[in-house]
C-alpha cells in the first residue's frame, strides 16, 4: 500500500470554500480580495485534511492538500507560474511521505493532465481522469433508460483528456447518435476519424448541443458553460466537472431539464477529515482513482495526460478487487443533494 496526497484548490466561489474550511468567518471576505490576495502573496500549500477507511484490514492513509489558487486563478495566470504553485503542492504531500499524488479539480489541466510531471521519479501522479472516465460511462448506461431509444449524446468537452476516453467507450457500445462538441474542428476531426460508428457528428457551436437529449459535459471552464438556450426540452444534463459548468439558475429557468452531478463514487468505508465539499461517503471520481492504485500498492506514474480505454477498464477491475470498500458508482445527485432522474415525457400517437 502507498501513502496518497490528493491535490484541491478552492473553486469559483473561494470564499464559501474558504468558510467550509477555515470557519464562517473566512466566508465573509469578498472573493475579488481573496483572488487578490492570493495572486499576489506566496500562500503556500496546505494540508486540509486526513482519509483514512474503516476497516479491519490496514489501509492506507490520504492526505488533503489545498493549492492556494482559486479557479479563475488557477486558468488565468501565467501558465509557468500556476504550474509551480501546483508543484509545491506535489512537494508537500511527498515530504510528507505520499508516495503518489492525484491530481484534483483544475491542476490536472493546467499541468497538461499531468504531463508537466513526467519527469519526476521520486512520486507517482495521476490525473484522476481513467477512473472519471470509466464512472462517466457507466452513469450513461444508467441513463440510457430515461432516454429515447435511439438518443443523441452530446459530449461537451470532446477531446479533452476525460472526454476523448468517454467518446470512444460510448461510440464503441452506442447504437444511437454521437455529436462531439469541442472548440478545435481539428481536433475533433482526429478524433472522430478512427470511430468505427457512422453516427457520429462534429461541432464546434454549443448551439448544436439543443439537439441532444443527453448532455455529457466535461470541460475546463472556471464558470457555467450550458445555459438555458442550448438545451431541448425535457434534455438531461450530465455534469461531469469541477467547477461545475451548470449554475443552479439552470433547474429554475427550465423545470423541464434535469441536471446530474458526475463523477460520483461512493465510498462507505472512507472516513474523512476536512471537506471536499460531498456528503460522507461520496467521494470524486479522480479521488477516488488515486485511493484505489494506493489500495493496489501502485508505484510511479499512472494516468498523464489523455487516458487510454485499457486504463479505464483497469480501473474498473481495480474497483471491483476492493469492492468491500465501496468504490461504486453513487446514487444520482443533483447540485449536492440526491435525486430521482425521470424520463421525460415524450408526445405519444393517438389512434384514430
Amino acid at each position: 500500500m502507498t501513502k496518497f496526497g490528493f491535490l484541491l484548490h478552492p473553486r469559483t466561489q473561494i470564499a464559501s470554500d474558504m468558510g467550509q474550511l477555515f470557519g464562517a468567518p473566512f466566508g465573509w471576505v469578498p472573493d475579488q480580495a481573496y483572488n487578490w490576495a492570493l495572486s499576489k502573496m506566496p500562500v503556500p500549500p496546505l494540508v486540509t485534511g486526513r482519509i483514512r477507511f474503516d476497516h479491519s484490514e490496514p489501509t492506507p492513509e490520504g492526505l488533503l492538500v489545498t493549492v492556494p489558487l482559486s479557479a479563475p486563478l488557477l486558468l488565468g495566470m501565467n501558465r509557468r507560474d500556476v504550474q509551480h504553485r501546483v508543484e509545491d503542492a506535489v512537494d508537500k504531500a511527498r515530504d510528507l511521505g505520499a508516495g503518489l499524488v492525484g491530481l484534483g479539480g483544475l491542476t490536472a489541466p493546467v499541468t497538461v493532465g499531468g504531463k508537466a510531471f513526467l519527469h519526476r521519479t521520486d512520486i507517482g501522479i495521476t490525473n484522476g481522469n481513467a477512473f472519471t472516465a470509466a464512472m462517466t460511462y457507466l452513469a450513461i448506461e444508467r441513463l440510457l433508460p430515461h432516454l429515447p431509444i435511439y438518443p443523441v449524446i452530446a459530449l461537451v468537452g470532446a477531446t479533452g483528456s476525460v472526454g476523448a476516453c468517454v467518446t470512444q467507450m460510448v461510440a464503441e457500445r452506442h447504437l444511437g447518435q454521437l455529436l462531439l462538441v469541442a472548440r478545435n474542428e481539428e481536433r475533433l476531426e482526429l478524433l472522430r476519424a478512427p470511430l468505427q460508428s457512422k453516427h457520429v457528428r462534429i461541432s464546434t457551436d454549443m448551439l448544436d448541443v439543443r439537439q441532444a437529449d443527453l448532455i455529457i459535459l466535461m470541460t475546463s471552464a472556471a464558470d457555467a458553460l450550458l445555459h438555458s438556450e442550448h438545451l431541448k426540452e425535457g434534455a438531461i444534463v450530465l455534469d461531469d466537472t469541477q467547477p461545475r459548468n451548470t449554475s443552479p439558475a439552470l433547474v429554475q429557468t427550465r423545470p423541464d431539464v434535469q441536471v446530474v452531478d458526475g463523477g460520483l463514487v461512493e465510498i462507505p468505508s472512507m472516513r474523512l477529515k476536512g471537506t471536499i465539499g460531498l456528503k460522507r461517503g461520496l467521494a470524486y471520481a479522480c479521488l477516488a482513482e488515486t485511493m484505489l492504485l494506493a489500495l493496489d500498492g501502485h508505484r510511479g506514474h499512472f494516468s498523464l495526460g489523455h487516458p487510454r480505454v485499457d486504463q479505464a477498464e483497469y480501473m474498473l477491475h481495480l474497483a471491483d478487487r476492493h469492492a468491500h470498500l465501496g468504490f461504486h458508482l453513487a446514487p444520482f445527485h443533483g447540485f449536492g443533494e440526491p435525486v430521482e432522474v425521470k424520463s421525460p415525457l415524450r408526445p405519444v400517437l393517438q389512434s384514430t
